[in-house]
């Protein structure tokens, strides 16, 4: 009778679940918070890790980059090179206890290809879905698109009648203050579900105790608290002193001095994740500098004498503590259409960038912009900083106005910016994903919506669009390296590096580095104290 007293004591006290496993809550801190909750709205890493836990896609990759089943438990081509079939898992509930339905999966992709929503390229090459029956979906696209299910792992699934009933049919327009109910609220098949959110202070989440991964997956984590905390030292003092149990975008030069402490574990890996400089090559002249009436960023010379004038290995040194990847394309060596060649840098070379700048007019240099994020990439402001002292060094005054990434994402995606800091991951691990997002020309057909820069070229754009309906493998990567010709050529792109993660932690909990830097709690275990 004591044992089943105390045994009930610790179940409401929260130290046990009610299969005698130990209940754990982990505070996890990042350096900025979600956008939104609106699972459609923002193509934003930082808002993918928190909507993983909440809400679920078809198909999600494991930590070697393999496509899984996650709603779907299988997929393949119909005897029509045009139509995706996928299987839904049977027995999966939303939180609210709605069952999942092929109802739920159309009127969830429809209302991803809506004019406000962000992940609307993803499916730019799908025609339609159609609910067969309760657990199978069509998906019809343009032409045979050989890679459709590797646009859907950030491809969250909602449910109708939910959205309806709530006024979140539509995806929350960005470009605006406007809200919907999902901004702030969520209803998922995930593991976890959510009990509050404070903007910018803290979300919690518990177990969802209908989730139909029980026993497949360990949910030994039963409570998540989110803290974003800007600064870096706040951040890592907060894990030093035990205030948080696992920490993301730890700062590179404090990688080492935790590396030593034994109560942590710090795990590492390469991030599918490029940094890189856009630059306004489209405009008839700059918005945020003092020369008016010209755009020496539309000149070619310029933007090969900025090429020039970046020490990528002084950046990798000085600001990353050796904790990059140097390169010279905006595509991870994980994508398909990455080389080594193309990711060769050159050597700095000062005269040879102060002569192009004169070939091109600017002897004299001419003053930029250059916005960048604070608290998104690993020493995002540092990388800028040390940017703008190379391009002193040429002649180029360039001043430094870094914000946070919420506000940063929305100038981004309203071609508010001359010459920007940014970084993109490729969860397809295809080119077509970059080429979609960041080169097509802006709005057209749907897709282009974080090119800022205005580059535009109708050739380019017949080329990627091809991307999504050939069914010869090697000629989908002929054209891949062709497009990737004009983007090295043109340069509205200046590459820096590709990021390296780290996941600082308590001893107790070991999370594997993925190269998404995406987090599945639900698979989360822990050690003995």
């Amino acid at each position: 009778m004591l044992l089943k007293l105390l045994f009930s004591s610790l179940l409401a006290a929260g130290l046990l679940t009610a299969g005698g496993v130990q209940a754990e809550t982990v505070r996890w801190a990042r350096a900025s918070d979600p956008t939104t909750l609106d699972p459609h709205a923002f193509n934003v890493g930082t808002n993918f890790v928190l909507l993983h836990q909440m809400y679920e896609p078809l198909v999600i990759r494991d930590a070697k980059g393999k496509l899984v089943p996650t709603l779907a438990t299988s997929w393949k081509l119909t005897a029509d090179p045009t139509v995706w079939e996928f299987k839904l898992r049977p027995n999966v509930k939303f939180h609210d206890g709605a069952p999942l339905t092929a109802k739920d999966v159309v009127f969830s992709l429809n209302r991803a290809k809506g004019p406000t929503a962000q992940v609307k390229s993803l499916l730019a090459s799908m025609e339609s879905a159609t609910a067969v029956d309760e657990l199978t979906v069509h998906v019809k696209t343009k032409g045979p698109n050989l890679i459709f299910p590797d646009n859907l792992t950030n491809m969250f699934i909602m449910n109708e009648a939910w959205a309806k009933a709530k006024g979140a049919e539509t995806t929350q327009d960005t470009t605006s203050t406007t809200e919907n109910f999902s901004t702030r609220n969520a209803n998922g098949t995930g593991p976890y579900q959510l009990v509050s959110r404070e903007q910018d202070a803290k979300t919690v989440m518990k177990l969802n105790p209908q989730y139909w991964g029980k026993g497949q997956v360990p949910l030994q984590v039963t409570e998540l608290v989110y803290l974003p905390i800007k600064s870096p030292a706040t951040r890592v003092a907060a894990l030093l002193s035990g205030e948080v149990d696992f920490a993301q975008d730890i700062p590179a030069q404090d990688v080492a001095r935790l590396k030593q402490d034994a109560r942590l574990r710090i795990n590492e890996g390469p991030e599918n994740r490029s940094i890189f400089l856009g630059l306004n090559v489209g405009g008839k002249e700059l918005k945020y500098s003092s020369l008016k009436g010209k755009n020496p960023l539309a000149d070619p010379r310029v933007r090969e004498a900025i090429h020039l004038a970046i020490d990528r290995d002084a950046i990798k040194r000085s600001v990353m503590r050796g904790l990059s990847i140097p390169s010279g394309i905006i595509a991870p060596s994980f994508v398909n259409g990455y080389t080594k060649a193309m990711a060769a840098y050159p050597k700095v070379d000062v005269a040879k960038a102060k002569q192009l700048l004169a070939d091109a007019g600017y002897a004299n240099g001419f003053d930029l912009t250059l916005h960048s994020t604070n608290d998104r990439y690993v020493n995002d402001e540092a990388i800028s900083t040390a940017v703008a002292g190379f391009l002193g060094r040429v002649g180029i005054k360039t001043n430094v106005v870094a914000r946070p990434i919420a506000q940063h994402s929305v100038a981004i995606n309203n071609a508010d910016a001359d010459f920007y800091l940014f970084g993109w991951g490729v969860p397809t691990y295809d080119s077509a994903y970059i080429f979609d997002f960041l080169v097509y020309t802006r709005g057209k057909d749907g897709r282009g919506p974080t090119n800022a820069t205005g580059f535009s070229s109708p050739e380019v754009d017949t080329n990627i669009a091809a991307l999504a309906s050939e069914s010869d493998k090697a000629k989908r990567d002929q054209t891949i390296q062709r497009i990737w010709d004009v983007v090295q050529k043109e340069r509205f792109y200046i590459p820096l590096h590709d990021q390296v993660i780290h996941f600082a932690s308590i001893k107790r909990i070991d999370v594997p580095v993925h190269p998404d830097n995406a987090v599945q709690f639900k698979d989360v275990k822990f050690s003995a104290k």
